[in-house]
Parts: C-alpha cells; structure tokens; sequence
C-alpha cells in the first residue's frame, strides 16, 4: 500500500528557511503526481506545490511563487521543498499527497493518498 512520510518541519524566524522531504514506498506507477499541501487552524487546506514524475512539470500556489521550489529525487523515490524566505503567514501543517495521474491537481480532493503532516512554525 502506499505510503507518504514527511519529515523537516520545525520553528524558524521570519525570513529563514526550511527543507521539507516526503519519502514514497508502496507506489506501482512510475508517472503520477506528487504534491505538497498545507492547512492552518481555522483555514481550508491549500494547495502548495506540485510536480509530475514523469517529467518535471510543476505549479505553485500565488503566494509562494518566487520563494518555494519543489523538488523530486526519482532513484529515492523522494520529494522535497524548499522553502526561501518565510513568513509568519506559512505557518501551517504541511503534507505530502499523491495523485495517481499523469495530471496535477491543486485541489486536495482529487489527491489519493496523504502523509501524516509535518508542522512548519514562522516567528515575526
């Protein structure tokens, strides 16, 4: 069955940076996407990033554009963010999720499988 585990959350202060990764076993196909998502109490989930593992075509969300990169490592079945100058703002908890389709979503409902969340804390 698949898995998806994230891990590299943490607190950091406004304007630092965080690495997150998200380990995939369990997964058949070799072409699907692979996205990360994040909500924040009392807000609805939103899409992150996400990026095609047949190529690597990828999308950001609006407000991330410019400071976040997403990333995969195909021999490691890994996929990884970036995260550039943060801001209190990002402060959420992150989770990988998979889409088994050769096309990206950024809606959370169209996703087939999620990890457990990783916590990211922006200080001001």
């Amino acid at each position: 069955q698949v898995q998806l585990v994230e891990s590299g959350g943490g607190s950091v202060q406004a304007g630092g940076s965080l690495r997150l990764s998200c380990a995939a076993s369990g997964v058949t196909y070799s072409r699907y996407c692979l996205a990360w998502f994040r909500q924040a109490p009392g807000k609805e989930r939103e899409g992150v990033a996400g990026i095609y593992t047949g190529g690597d075509t990828t999308f950001y969300a609006d407000s991330v554009k410019g400071r976040f990169t997403i990333s995969q490592d195909k021999s490691k079945n890994t996929l990884y963010l970036q995260m550039n100058s943060l801001k209190p703002e990002d402060t959420a908890m992150y989770y990988c999720a998979a889409r088994m389709v050769w096309v990206c979503s950024r809606n959370s409902d169209e996703y087939d499988y999620w990890g457990q969340g990783t916590q990211v804390t922006v200080s001001s």
